[in-house]
């Protein structure tokens, strides 16, 4: 007689009752599972891997890292894909539509394989940009017990004696379209910002969220800043494998871990080291995955009290693999920390609280590095992400303002429909210092998926003009943009977002110190374009783009699918 299996987990249910899931168990044992296995946990393992892009070129010698943690620690491991979209590649073409779409398409993977295959837990491997907030969401969604491991942060390359990053192509063509930089240097810079495997090596998105997720408690520490490269980045994947085991026999889940204190924490994480204006735009979908209340006003109250701490690109000096050198995300949160500024309490994922984690870490940043600043001398008194509103943005709207000396300015609105036409004008000198570029109809919507505008900030800084032009659109920025700009208007043209309604010329107010951006024009003329206003047609009307555009929420709720 089959006698039942002892049950480690009650999701393991489907396959260890014995004799009456004999069927189930019958397709494991032609993958070479034996009798006793079926004690063992099933840990999924949601595996990024690709030859698309270097930021996932590198992560299959940490999926095997990881399987061989999971299998030495008594796990089953089973291995599913997901997709990624390189933003990289895609910037300044119709495949960047895509990014934003690949989050909910990598969470709806990762949900459907869990759920539908029953897992006990799931360790998610990931490293371009939306592997994470898509990873994440869709470990909140099945909740079961998961860990993130991230991919790791590319090493920069090297040009007559300068570091080189992604960014730093962006910027060269800028540079030889002002004739300030030779077509040879270009063409080096372009060959050689790239030099392996990893993730884009500033505190652009990926490393965001990346120190985010650390923050959060669902990475292990020290994991977010290491380079994929390095050995110490294999070893971070097994013990990441072993202590999702544990948290399986603690039954310690996802939302356990990403409640609202402890997104408040990465918040604070996330404007200390300057991070991405995508992270506003992530952690409101995150927090919509968590049913936690999240809202636009939350980072705001979070930014007033944080200072900058770290001198990162792309507004600063160094890069994320100078940060992992002076101490990474534990040093950043000791000093916020002993400062007041975190929670201490939140649980991580190692099962310890975060005032545990932190307990041996200095008090003080190492001496000897300039990437850190102590508490009392902070780059900058506040966040850097600062949430502005106005008439042209009445649900709010995202401007970074560190590197700025003066995140203030009123000019005449220089507007376009897309982002080619913006890059033309810049690159063929039609910009001048003192307008406001208006780039529209590139939101959730309209875009439709929200397009980064790297290629024509990185242009503007390229010409000199980052801090002398305004850029406001609904669309998104990379992580590698600075500059005078402002994204994620909400409400956005395609939904008559006032921003649908500026015309060439208009007066438009910039004010980080106000979080204030305004159309200078009487509410009467407002109301006569309002009424000559037409919805463009839709550039989408079937597949994968159509279905997000007509599902996707404001930017200002996270862009989901799913708020219904």
């Amino acid at each position: 007689m089959d006698t039942p299996l002892v049950i480690l987990n009650p999701r393991s249910k489907n396959i260890t009752e014995g004799k009456s899931r004999a069927p189930n168990r019958s397709m494991y044992y032609g993958m070479g599972y034996e009798t006793d296995d079926f004690h063992k946990p099933m840990v999924g393992v949601a595996n990024a891997y690709s030859t698309i892009t270097p930021c996932n070129s590198g992560l299959q010698t940490l999926a095997d890292a990881a399987i061989a943690g999971i299998e030495e620690a008594g796990g089953n491991a089973q291995v599913f894909g997901t997709p990624t979209i390189s933003d990289g590649m895609s910037m300044g073409t119709e495949g960047m539509k895509y990014s934003l779409v690949s989050r909910e398409v990598i969470a709806d993977c990762i949900e459907t394989c869990v759920q539908g295959q029953w897992m006990d837990g799931v360790l998610v491997i990931g490293g371009c940009d939306k592997n994470m907030p898509g990873g994440l969401m869709g470990m909140l969604r099945a909740n079961v017990p998961g860990i993130y491991v991230y991919g790791g942060t590319i090493l920069p390359g090297h040009y007559q004696g300068k570091d080189l990053n992604i960014v730093s192509v962006f910027e060269a063509v800028g540079e030889n379209a002002a004739g300030r930089l030779s077509d040879e240097d270009l063409t080096q810079i372009e060959q050689r910002a790239i030099p392996g495997t990893g993730s884009c090596g500033g505190m652009y998105t990926a490393n965001t969220m990346s120190s985010a997720f650390e923050a959060l408690g669902i990475s292990l520490p020290h994991s977010s800043t290491m380079a994929n490269v390095y050995d110490e980045k294999r070893s971070s994947a097994t013990e990441s494998a072993k202590v999702l085991i544990e948290a399986i026999k603690k039954d310690l889940k996802p939302r356990d871990i990403v409640t609202r204190k402890s997104i408040e924490n990465a918040i604070a994480v996330v404007m200390a080291i300057g991070g991405s204006t995508n992270a506003v735009l992530h952690f409101l979908a995150i927090a919509h995955a968590a049913c936690v209340e999240w809202n636009m006003d939350d980072f705001e109250r979070v930014r007033i009290k944080t200072p900058v701490l770290c001198d990162l690109k792309p507004s600063g000096k160094y890069l994320a693999i100078d940060f992992h050198r002076a101490g990474g995300v534990p040093q950043v949160m000791k000093l916020l920390l002993n400062a007041g500024l975190l929670h201490g309490d939140c649980i991580t994922i190692t099962g310890q609280t975060l005032a545990e984690v932190l307990k041996d870490i200095p008090d003080a940043p190492p001496a000897d590095q300039q990437v850190i600043r102590p508490i009392n001398r902070p780059m900058y008194a506040q966040g850097h992400l600062a949430i502005l509103k106005g008439n042209l943005a009445l649900e709010g709207c995202v401007a970074k303002i560190t590197g700025l000396k003066n995140p203030v300015m009123t000019g005449p609105a220089c507007v376009f429909e897309d982002e080619q036409s913006a890059l033309k004008a810049i690159l063929t000198n039609q910009i001048k210092a003192g307008d406001v570029m208006v780039l529209r109809y590139l939101g959730p919507k309209g875009g439709p998926g929200m397009p980064e505008m790297l290629a024509p900030t990185s242009a503007l800084i390229g010409q000199g003009l980052g801090e002398s032009v305004g850029l406001i659109t609904d669309g998104r920025f990379s992580g590698g943009t600075w500059g005078m700009v402002v994204g994620h208007i909400a409400p956005e043209a395609a939904t008559g977002g006032l921003i649908a309604l500026v015309h060439e010329g208009d007066s438009i107010t910039i004010d980080a110190h106000r979080l204030l951006l305004q159309l200078n024009v009487s509410d009467d003329e407002i109301a006569k374009r309002r009424a000559t206003w037409t919805l463009p047609a839709p550039r989408y009307t079937r597949g994968v783009q159509a279905k997000f555009a007509m599902n996707v929420s404001s930017a200002s709720k996270g862009a989901v699918l799913d708020d219904f």
